[in-house]
């Protein structure tokens, strides 16, 4: 009955108030809820967009997300330099282990590389040398090395020597004649040196028919072998030690036949779980204390992503509410900027480095237990989540005025910079792609590495000058002369003068402002003249 009465707009008596309750009174109330909803939501908009100072001041609400993040930081730095330690220790050793090979297996090893390979030999009788050499040495390899070194077991599970050999298929060749007749196809032949073999009378593989080598179809020898160790400097740091395996191969490449034949040495280093670990003393309570403490730093950043999670699921309800709004009451969309303001990317960025520290912490505290070894993505994760930390810092930094100031100036500068470097990246390109092509294969610096990329990036006529010019000059005026010489010149004048235009720029910019702090300075102290003013008035 009361649907029909309301159906029909028919007044309605209240027995408490005595007031009839008509379409009037209704849209009254409407009228007074939607004020209501309106004041509430502003509220909300202006505490959303508050700092957590104002925050306290208007509701007393504990900024419980800020007191986190510094303990974070202190948390995570902290867990930071503990690894940092740990992993320089493994890099160390990685390191050091590599250069005693190569003392160890190499002949005439000085101790330095020639460039990207170990050394060279250039006559037949050296080549011989250098490789029973370094076989000789893995034989004698107990009663010569220093380290916690030994034999190790290669893919085929067998211990020793596992040596190849790579060339084209028989043919001839007379340079004399300036006669070449061979086969492309390239042969892999392979044996394996046992210890049993090498143990024997050394001549019996030294002339086998393998060694017998052709050098002029030869491409390359490679001899891998795999070795054992056990790093022991962790026990200083009061910390488990890591069971090593070394992956080594000597490669003798001869694919130039230049009459020079370049050694390399690569050694793969991977660490192993050790089967028994029988250590007394005080080392298991320290791994203890580390598990606890990587444990603690798991909670706060869990912690950390909860409350950042939350406050990106209120600002959600609340754009959402913010939308309905504007629709109903203005008939407008809200556009995707002011849409935008309700992400914060500060909360995205914790939430991006509290996972990866979560997940960092876990694999350091596997790695600390030694169930897993992977050291790299280990230091990776926890590296880029410190990194977002320490940015993340840059947002409270925002709320006072004075350092506001900078990172507004870097919101406004940021895309003139990018406009800039996509510009002066084309130039770049150009003068790389040049200069690899005319200059590269000439200049030292540029073929030694096999790149000239990064080269180019640091071209400076203080220092690359002399050498640039000292070849220049031996290339005795040929094109590549005069066009090495432009483009050695050009590069760097041209930043030069985008550099000069810069500045001119800002300091156009600066006079531009001081001129007007002078105009409006006249204009408030100058006197107004009453004249003047009733001129105005008419």
């Amino acid at each position: 009955m009361r649907r029909a009465v309301e159906a029909l707009d028919l007044p309605v008596w209240d027995c408490v108030s005595g007031l009839s309750r008509g379409p009037g009174h209704r849209n009254v109330m409407a009228h007074i809820d939607s004020e209501v909803k309106e004041e509430c939501l502003r509220e909300d908009l202006k505490f959303y967009f508050m700092n957590p100072c104002e925050k306290y001041r208007a509701r007393h609400q504990i900024p419980w997300k800020l007191g986190l993040q510094i303990l974070k930081i202190l948390m995570v730095t902290t867990q930071l330099v503990r690894f940092g330690l740990s992993n320089q220790l493994v890099v160390a050793f990685k390191e050091d282990s590599t250069v005693a090979f190569k003392h160890l297996f190499l002949k005439g090893y000085s101790g330095i590389d020639e460039d990207d390979y170990s050394c060279s030999v250039y006559t037949q009788e050296d080549t011989y040398e250098s490789i029973f050499f370094a076989i000789n040495q893995y034989h004698h390899l107990k009663n010569i090395t220093l380290g916690t070194v030994a034999y190790g077991e290669n893919e085929d599970n067998r211990n020793g020597l596992k040596v190849c050999k790579q060339h084209y298929k028989k043919g001839t060749m007379l340079p004399s004649n300036e006669t070449l007749n061979i086969d492309s196809d390239v042969e892999t032949e392979c044996i394996h040196l046992s210890l049993q073999v090498l143990s024997k009378n050394p001549q019996d593989w030294k002339n086998s028919s393998f060694f017998c080598l052709e050098f002029y179809r030869l491409l390359q020898i490679e001899i891998s072998f795999q070795l054992k160790g056990i790093d022991l400097q962790t026990i200083r740091s009061r910390e488990l030690p890591d069971c090593y395996v070394f992956q080594n191969r000597i490669t003798y490449d001869n694919r130039a036949h230049s009459g020079k034949i370049k050694i390399y040495f690569d050694s793969d280093a991977n660490i192993e779980e050790c089967k028994v670990l029988n250590i007394s003393g005080s080392i298991q309570k320290n791994t203890q204390y580390v598990l606890v403490f990587d444990a603690f730093v798991i909670v706060i950043c869990l912690a950390s992503l909860i409350l950042c999670t939350r406050s990106i699921i209120l600002a959600l309800r609340l754009r959402k509410r913010f939308l309905n709004f504007f629709l109903e009451k203005y008939k407008r969309h809200v556009c995707d900027a002011d849409q935008w303001e309700f992400i914060n990317g500060w909360y995205v960025l914790v939430i991006i480095s509290d996972l990866m520290t979560i997940i960092g912490s876990i694999l350091k505290m596997e790695i600390k237990a030694k169930n897993l070894t992977n050291y790299d993505l280990c230091s990776i994760l926890l590296g880029t989540s410190t990194l977002f930390v320490w940015v993340g810092v840059i947002r409270y930094l925002g709320y006072f005025q004075t350092y506001n100031v900078l990172i507004l100036t870097m919101q406004a500068s940021l895309p003139k910079v990018l406009r800039f470097c996509a510009c002066a990246g084309m130039i770049y390109l150009g003068y790389t792609f040049c200069g690899w092509i005319v200059l590269g294969p000439y200049h030292d610096k540029v073929c030694r590495d096999n790149s000239s990329f990064h080269k180019l990036g640091t071209w400076d006529p203080y220092t690359w000058v002399f050498s640039t010019y000292l070849l220049l000059t031996l290339l005795q005026h040929t094109p590549v002369t005069s066009v090495s010489t432009h483009l050695c010149i050009g590069f760097p004048f041209l930043f030069r003068i985008l550099k000069g235009l810069q500045d001119i720029k800002r300091k156009i910019a600066r006079n531009q402002r001081a001129h007007f702090i002078i105009v409006r300075d006249r204009l408030k102290v100058s006197p107004v003249n009453p004249a003047d003013h009733q001129m105005r008035n008419v």
